[in-house]
């Protein structure tokens, strides 16, 4: 076993965003810890993750010996945009899963660092080294590593202060109304399907900035600015626009008039500041073949209708 002690340098609300801010843990992971009664304050086990915690509460993480999982490193192509000692940024191709889940140790992105790169931060555990921060299985584009822990913390500090800047490109279904706008509408899980997400009140804060970059008539580009990280956020977002993003099997239209293997979601630029050099770093991806083929077809049609 290993244990992690924390002073609550503040007042904290709730005691899992205390435990996932002071001791370099995601949020998901410090609730499951809380709820599996490995937590303490001030030498009560507390099981609740929304527990208030007063400052200068003296709080006792234990995190369970990892098992030995069957984690290959695999030669799976990845495109690495950057590499030093701390930290690679990956351009992540469409179908990649980001690490292992639900019993399945193979073919993500994990397995694909284990082999290309040397060294991962070890804070997420087995299944998660080096991640910070996730996209989903059918969204492209670009995403930071950690290679130690300091990085870990730091690059995961910056995403939860919002000094970390993701961009992303989506083809929207239909027309967006408006040139511009904020979606702050709060994500948790859908009441009817707990497979998937959903804008509903009791759910986590969730905003996002939009842009209409082109028009197609049907079809709306639309750069997406997260000031937030909800699992699928954009997606739900989109679709409570009422514009959801094109091949989005989850949460889009049923019909889909091009043949896709999933959404048209980019992530586009990422810009943080590295985690010991202090310098201010952007990154930029390009956006996929499968994407740019879509768009020079509505650019085209778009032209023959003048």
């Amino acid at each position: 076993m290993k244990t992690i002690n924390l002073t609550a340098d503040s007042y904290y609300r709730r005691l899992d965003v205390c435990v996932s801010d002071n001791g370099g843990i995601t949020r998901s992971r410090a609730q499951r810890l809380i709820e599996g009664c490995s937590v303490t304050v001030n030498g009560q086990i507390v099981t609740k993750p929304s527990a208030e915690v007063t400052q200068d509460s003296v709080i006792i993480v234990t995190l369970p010996d990892e098992t030995e999982l069957d984690v290959p490193a695999q030669d799976i192509p990845i495109d690495i945009v950057y590499q030093d000692a701390d930290i690679a940024v990956i351009n992540k191709q469409q179908g990649l899963t980001v690490h292992p889940a639900n019993g399945v140790n193979t073919d993500t992105l994990v397995n694909a660092l284990l082999y290309n790169i040397t060294d991962l931060s070890g804070i997420n555990g087995v299944l998660r080294p080096g991640i910070v921060h996730r996209l989903d299985k059918d969204t492209s584009g670009l995403l930071v590593v950690a290679k130690n822990d300091f990085a870990h913390v730091e690059l995961q500090r910056q995403i939860q202060c919002k000094d970390c800047r993701r961009i992303y490109l989506a083809l929207l279904e239909g027309n967006v109304k408006s040139d511009n706008g904020v979606i702050d509408k709060p994500i948790g899980r859908s009441k009817i399907d707990r497979k998937k997400m959903d804008v509903v009140a009791d759910g986590r804060n969730a905003v996002t900035h939009y842009e209409v970059l082109e028009r197609y008539g049907a079809y709306t580009l639309v750069r997406f600015e997260l000031k937030t990280g909800r699992t699928h956020q954009i997606r739900v977002h989109a679709k409570h626009l009422g514009h959801p993003v094109v091949g989005d099997k989850t949460y889009g239209f049923k019909n889909c008039r091009f043949n896709l293997s999933g959404q048209l979601l980019h992530a586009q630029r990422l810009e943080f500041t590295h985690p010991v050099s202090g310098e201010r770093m952007s990154f930029t991806a390009p956006l996929p073949d499968y994407f740019e083929k879509v768009l020079a077809t509505l650019r085209n049609k778009s032209k023959e209708t003048l």
